[in-house]
């Protein structure tokens, strides 16, 4: 047995993965490195990656200006705690980020991932209202097909019943659930989207401090991309009946929809907004959220304090690399690069839609989505596109790709036609008899 076979074993044995089970694990492969867009694994082969690392690597792997970020700032500190403590990489990432999400959010609070963003989130939405002598509006609203993380509140509004939670379901947090929004990106708007959430709100006012939702796009809740006038109205809403609203922008965030935040298709601002993944480029797990002066000063009136304090928040080299990465984004060519994605996923994605057995394809971005009707044999169709030479990383009844920024044509050929010729041959022969 070599070195990789040994490690392959007590992997298997001791350590669980994602979403898995740990006697009857899922197989993986062993990576040995990665650059630009191709993951190199230990036995030779190499991958065109079409995940971006569950959509956070959107400069890439080992970028030389990330890595020195890093480099240079591990020289002064790598960590120091953010209890009493300030330093220049959090400010200038604070600067930097207040300068670019909708306007009118205008305070940060930094953690060290997208679940504890959302908590973060849920967290300052209720105590906002208790700070305004709420303290019945307590609950929240939100849509079902959502995802918004696997900690405790964040589990509580992601789908109740085809979401990955719904075994705790008795002992989550309630909340009130709206169904998704159905007027597709693509289609004409429908006045009538919103009339359950309006309804929903008419009658349970005076309990729910907050709506949450993934603006635009639903991700791990479906890959739905919904119509930004469903946001226009839910803002209007939110302000009608005394409400917040929260975007979580975790996923849709720096650039991946085609417009650098996805709220920004509505053209509304949140109360609070969600950031994380791509914040760092892939590097070092990372999120903020972000409030308006309101509820800030809302929940800080009287003396309030914000009870919240992760070990690692505003760690020096996560922001340190977030500030060089954001300054890639913004200096360079987003704009193009993610068009240009959407227009090679719209084109090679598009003769799936002729397979027996997909039900839907659709592109929206630097996201490109074959529906299946029938759930996928993750081991089965994982080791297909990994023998085709593409990292692809399916979910239920969705093969997708959100490929990084920095793909080049051919990659991203490569990643589309790949995805049409492993769900075909799936299709006829590799599905369970």
């Amino acid at each position: 047995m070599n070195q990789t076979e040994t490690y392959l074993a007590f992997d298997k044995n001791h350590i669980w993965h994602p979403y898995t089970s740990m006697t009857d694990p899922m197989g993986v492969y062993m990576v040995k490195s990665a650059q630009g867009v191709h993951i190199h694994l230990a036995d030779g082969r190499v991958l065109t990656d079409g995940m971006s690392s569950w959509w956070a690597a959107i400069h890439g792997y080992n970028h030389p200006l990330l890595n020195r970020a890093l480099h240079e700032q591990i020289q002064n500190m790598s960590h120091v705690m953010f209890g009493g403590l300030t330093h220049e990489p959090a400010c200038t990432l604070a600067e930097k980020l207040i300068s670019v999400v909708p306007q009118g959010l205008e305070h940060i609070f930094f953690s060290d991932s997208g679940s504890v963003a959302v908590e973060v989130a849920i967290k300052m939405a209720i105590q906002y209202q208790y700070a305004l002598g709420k303290p019945r509006k307590k609950k929240l609203l939100t849509v079902k097909k959502g995802y918004h993380g696997d900690t405790f509140a964040a589990m509580g509004v992601c789908d109740p019943v085809q979401g990955m939670h719904n075994l705790f379901k008795n002992v989550l947090p309630e909340a009130f659930f709206a169904q998704a929004p159905q007027c597709s990106f693509f289609d004409a708007w429908d006045e009538t989207d919103t009339a359950q959430m309006a309804a929903l709100m008419d009658e349970h006012h005076q309990e729910i401090a907050a709506v949450i939702l993934e603006p635009v796009v639903q991700g791990a809740g479906g890959m739905r991309f919904y119509h930004p006038n469903y946001l226009k109205q839910l803002r209007a809403l939110c302000n009608r009946y005394d409400i917040l609203l929260i975007c979580d922008e975790i996923a849709t965030g720096f650039g991946r929809t085609g417009k650098l935040f996805a709220a920004q298709w509505a053209g509304i601002c949140p109360d609070i907004m969600c950031i994380g993944k791509a914040l760092t480029g892939g590097y070092i797990s990372f999120a903020a959220t972000l409030a308006t002066g309101d509820v800030a000063r809302g929940i800080s009136a009287d003396g309030g304090v914000f009870m919240h304090g992760p070990t690692f928040m505003g760690n020096p080299l996560a922001c340190a690399v977030a500030n060089a990465g954001l300054d890639m984004l913004m200096t360079g060519d987003w704009q193009t690069q993610v068009a240009d994605i959407q227009r090679l996923l719209t084109g090679h994605l598009s003769p799936a839609g002729n397979i027996e057995g997909v039900k839907d394809v659709r592109v929206l971005g630097a996201i490109g989505v074959i529906e299946l009707e029938e759930a996928v044999d993750m081991p089965v169709i994982q080791e297909m596109f990994v023998q085709a030479g593409v990292w692809i990383r399916p979910f239920g009844r969705l093969v997708y790709t959100m490929p990084p920024y920095v793909c080049k044509k051919e990659d991203v050929v490569k990643i589309a036609q790949t995805m049409c010729q492993v769900v075909k041959a799936y299709l006829e022969t590799g599905r369970k008899p």
